[in-house]
């Protein structure tokens, strides 16, 4: 190893405070460092190449080593490297939110830029609430959200987060959030105490918990639901047939605004540009990110119904809220360039080409005892891990710390995988490898998932 990679090690070692991160496992170890990327494929500092099963998380839609998306950035910086939308704009800015209003779905035209999802999720329930006070409505403020459904980690997108242990530290959190079943169909019986519910008949059954929710809240202090068209945390939850729709009607019915948070699902990952073309609803809101760019620079956005920026075009009403960096040049110029790439190369139509073959690929795996479910949509699957296939078992908090953590993550990196081990719920293995990848890249998932999990086994 060279002085410099000695040096950048120990850099990371003494001072990077990395994120989601137990530190104590790198006590006595050396923390994983990725130096480039090239396609599906990235490469640590010691030269090892990985397959990027997730595609960075979630982001890298284009794939890595885009020198064109590079020399977009490049040539904006040079041009206008940075001004802000406070009462101003920039070409790049009036462009992207152009492009993106003609891309959603509906009528949601008006696009409000932040730097990430997270902050995107932040000024959706901002803008419900300061919207209902606006049209006179002012006790609706609270949002409801699905149980281990992750928004983000600012205050408020925390709250709407339904994940406890990520929340017990920072409470008091903003109030006004209540929970409500997610679309886990593997987990249907013990989730609504109804054995033998068809996917659909589940689906309509989770979606009603929402109308529960409202009536029990007051329909008149509701603002927003708040939902992923696949849910990521607890691993891919997709929605059964007519979920949507419901949750639509739903929110007709109680003026309530349906906010699609697609922080993960737009711009490919499921092989529509946003989830409500994959399963046939529009929202009032889209909360997006990470797939903009394909990574390449930071941005988030959220797009909103005409209806919801009516209150602000006259008289002297704003929306207080806004971020340095939001709707940055350098970060849309290369948004514009990214989603060039998605037409010039049809990443959609491959995605939806390909989405069979990698349901099959990660299907194939179901004979190994440990897996107990594989579900997903597009380039976006989990695969659940299970002590007993038969009843649905899952592993004890012990088990699953030693399984996950203790094993898995590291033994499916050092085969070659990076992916996500996760129990954020019952304990998942997450891919999403970046919308280039095919069946080269298919075949080499299942065999190193295949190997790890079967060692996996042996172990327990």
């Amino acid at each position: 190893m060279t002085q410099p990679e000695n040096e950048i090690l120990k850099a990371a070692q003494d001072h990077l405070w990395l994120h989601f991160t137990r530190h104590s496992a790198y006590q006595q170890a050396e923390i994983p460092t990725i130096v480039r990327g090239e396609g599906s494929y990235i490469y640590d500092i010691h030269g090892k190449r990985y397959l990027d099963g997730l595609a960075g998380l979630f982001v890298v839609q284009a794939g890595h080593g885009r020198s064109e998306l590079a020399e977009a950035a490049a040539k904006q910086a040079q041009e206008l490297a940075f001004f802000p939308l406070w009462s101003y704009a920039h070409p790049k800015a009036a462009e992207l939110a152009q492009r993106l209003a003609s891309l959603a779905p509906g009528d949601l035209n008006r696009v409000f830029f932040t730097t990430g999802g997270g902050e995107a999720v932040e000024s959706a329930w901002k803008l419900a609430k300061q919207y209902y006070k606006l049209i006179g409505k002012p006790l609706k403020h609270k949002v409801i959200s699905r149980q281990i459904a992750y928004h983000g980690t600012p205050q408020g997108a925390l709250s709407i987060t339904g994940i406890p242990a990520f929340k017990q530290m920072f409470e008091p959190l903003v109030p006004g959030s209540v929970r409500v079943p997610n679309t886990n169909y593997y987990r249907a019986d013990e989730i609504s105490g109804i054995k033998g519910m068809s996917p659909e008949e589940y689906g309509i059954w989770a979606a009603d918990r929402v109308a529960r929710a409202i009536e029990m809240e007051g329909p008149d202090t509701v603002a927003a639901v708040f939902a992923e068209p696949v849910q990521n945390a607890g691993g891919c939850f997709p929605p059964p047939a007519g979920y949507w729709q419901r949750l639509r009607e739903i929110c007709d019915e109680y003026d309530v605004l349906l906010v699609s948070d697609e922080v993960i699902c737009a711009f490919g990952r499921l092989g529509t540009m946003f989830g409500g073309q994959k399963f046939d609803y529009v929202p009032d809101i889209i909360t997006c990110a990470k797939g903009l760019t394909s990574g390449y620079s930071p941005i988030g956005a959220m797009i909103a119904h005409d209806r919801l920026f009516e209150p602000f075009k006259s008289g002297d009403q704003m929306f207080a809220h806004g971020y340095t960096f939001g709707g940055h040049p350098v970060s849309a110029a290369v948004a514009l360039a990214n989603l060039d790439i998605f037409e010039r190369e049809d990443l959609l139509g491959h995605v939806t080409k390909n989405e069979p073959l990698f349901q099959a690929t990660l299907d194939g795996l179901k004979d190994l005892p440990i897996v107990g479910d594989v579900r997903g949509s597009g380039y976006f699957w989990g695969i659940e891990l299970v002590k007993d296939k038969t009843t649905k078992q899952t592993f004890t908090d012990e088990e699953s710390e030693r399984l996950l953590r203790g094993f898995l993550s590291k033994a499916l990196f050092e085969a070659g995988l990076y992916c996500r081990a996760d129990d954020r719920g019952d304990p998942v293995i997450q891919l999403a490898p970046p919308l280039i990848a095919g069946p080269k890249e298919f075949d080499e998932i299942g065999s190193i998932l295949r190997n790890v999990l079967t060692e996996a086994w042996a172990r327990l």
